[in-house]
Order: C-alpha cells, then structure tokens, then sequence
C-alpha cells in the first residue's frame, strides 16, 4: 500500500469576514461571525467600568406641528356684565334732553355692578356729574389711553377715585338713579376728551372694538 500523509490545513475566515470582525472588536461591541457553519466570537477589547460610564438614554425630540392659536379675546367689555336691556339710545331726541341724547342707556336695577369697559384711568369720580353737571348725578369718566374716555352716569355708588388704575371688566360703581334720570339706569358714552360734549356713538365703537354688547 503506498504511504499516505494527510496534511490538515487549519480554516481562515475570508478577508471581508475578518474586516467586519476586526471592526466589530475596535468599536467595543461582541461581534458573532459565521465561519463556514461554526461560531467565532469577537469580543471588544476596550471594557469600561459600569460605574464610570453610566447608561445614557437618547431623546428624541418630535416635530409637531404648533396648535392652532385660540382667537384673542376682546380688550373691550359691556359696561354692564349680567341681564340688562337697552332703552335710550345714542342721538335719541325729546323732552328729557337738552340736544341728543349723548350716550346709550342700559335698563338694571339699583345697585347692579358697572365694569369699565377698559383699562385705563380715572380721571373724574364724584356727584354733580364728577364736574359735567348735576343731570348726570354720580359719575365716572376713565381715560384709557388711546384718545378715548368712557363715562358711566346716574350711579347710586362710586367705588373708585381719581388717578386709580383700572383693569378691564373691573368693578368701578354700581348703577343707580341720581341725577336727570326717568328711572334706575346706567347711562354710558364713549368721548373723544373727559369732558362733555365730545360724545361719540358708544355701541358702534365697542362694537368695532369686538366687546360683546
């Protein structure tokens, strides 16, 4: 029989598998890579102490698209915030007026909360028309800034003073009947000065204001 020699030759991976390999160890991952149906295992060599390297958690920041903006409310409010009903009205001519009537009256019971209809400041508070005259009674006129004044007449009580600052919707007197005045009411202007004579149409302009009246 001839002399056989059997010469076992030991496998090498591929080259493209040992790159991959190689670069599994140098990024410090465990790296499994099948050689020919068996199982070689490359471990990272850089190993960090747990305690020095604690786990960080990624957070991941998503692109929602911004909420629709709720409309603004109105800087402007009704002088009067609960029940009434609107009797004489701007321009209004007749016996109970010298002129026109200058402002807009809303019909509520003595002593119903007046609110200024915006921030501002008081610039007359008082009886005998805060200055205007005894046919308005106790009044209230706010300047607020913007080169319009608003005034509320025929007050049974006046809770501000001049020179206060007031916020809009803020409570300032309660409504009444002093004054030249037919029965309980607020009588309201919107004015262009403090003083009188300089009324304007008050529904139409807090109505371009947006206020709810």
């Amino acid at each position: 029989m001839p002399n056989t020699h059997t010469t076992t030759t030991p496998y090498r991976a591929p080259k493209s598998l040992r790159a991959r390999a190689a670069a599994a160890v140098a990024a410090g991952v465990c790296a499994t890579v099948a050689l020919s149906g068996a199982a070689v295992a490359a471990e990272g060599a850089g190993k960090t102490d747990a305690r020095e390297a604690p786990q960080a958690t990624e957070v991941v920041e998503r692109n929602h698209a911004p909420a629709a903006e709720k409309p603004k409310a109105s800087d402007w409010v009704s002088p009067i915030s609960g029940d009434y009903e609107l009797s004489a009205t701007y321009g209004n001519s007749g016996d109970r007026w010298t002129s026109k009537h200058s402002g807009q009256d809303f019909a509520v019971p003595t002593g119903t909360e007046v609110s200024s209809v915006h921030e501002g400041t008081v610039v007359k508070a008082g009886g005998n028309g805060a200055g205007d005259g005894p046919a308005y009674g106790n009044a209230v006129v706010i300047d607020h800034g913007d080169g319009t004044f608003s005034q509320y007449a025929h007050l049974s009580e006046v809770d501000v003073a001049v020179g206060d600052q007031v916020k809009t919707g803020e409570e300032i007197a309660l409504s009444g009947n002093t004054g030249n005045s037919s029965g309980p009411h607020l009588h309201f202007e919107i004015r262009t000065t403090a003083d009188y004579g300089t009324a304007i149409d008050p529904m139409k302009y807090l109505r371009d204001q947006d206020a709810d009246v």
